[in-house]
């Protein structure tokens, strides 16, 4: 049986990325060895949805979230509801002079697409990375 992830783009990102990165994996898939499914939270659950809403059901899903919210860390109440929800994060901070732009962000998880492959497929979830605009993913403790 093939292993499958879903892997969600925040609403924090362009919707475009998850149809992007989806449409760019597919042929990928076989050769992999397991199918990765990317969607936008905003196209699943829609604009504005609470994360406390979408959370616990991409929890049930073992799902994978790329977002730039690093509150959902900070916040005791968001941090304890992924961790028991099952969910794996990867952060990535946007640069301090005014976030990424469109460009640099979709440059960014392309040139990091292969780690982060790597990363979800050797770790159950839940788990925590963060990466920067100049960093790779590291494991957040």
């Amino acid at each position: 049986m093939v292993k499958k992830y879903k892997i969600y783009i925040d609403e924090n990102m362009p919707s475009q990325l998850a149809h992007g990165l989806h449409t760019l994996q597919q042929p990928q898939n076989a050769k992999d060895g397991f199918d990765i499914e990317v969607l936008s939270i905003k196209d699943v659950f829609g604009q504005g949805a609470q994360d406390e809403d979408w959370i616990p059901i991409v929890g049930a899903e073992n799902g994978i979230v790329i977002t730039q919210d690093f509150r959902i860390q900070s916040q005791k109440h968001q941090r304890e509801l992924y961790i028991e929800s099952g969910v794996g994060i990867l952060f990535l901070n946007p640069p301090s002079n005014g976030g990424f732009s469109y460009w640099d962000l979709v440059k960014k998880l392309i040139s990091e697409w292969e780690d982060i492959k790597k990363i979800i497929k050797k770790n159950k979830t839940p788990f925590a990375y963060r990466g920067t605009s100049r960093t790779k993913f590291e494991k957040m403790d």
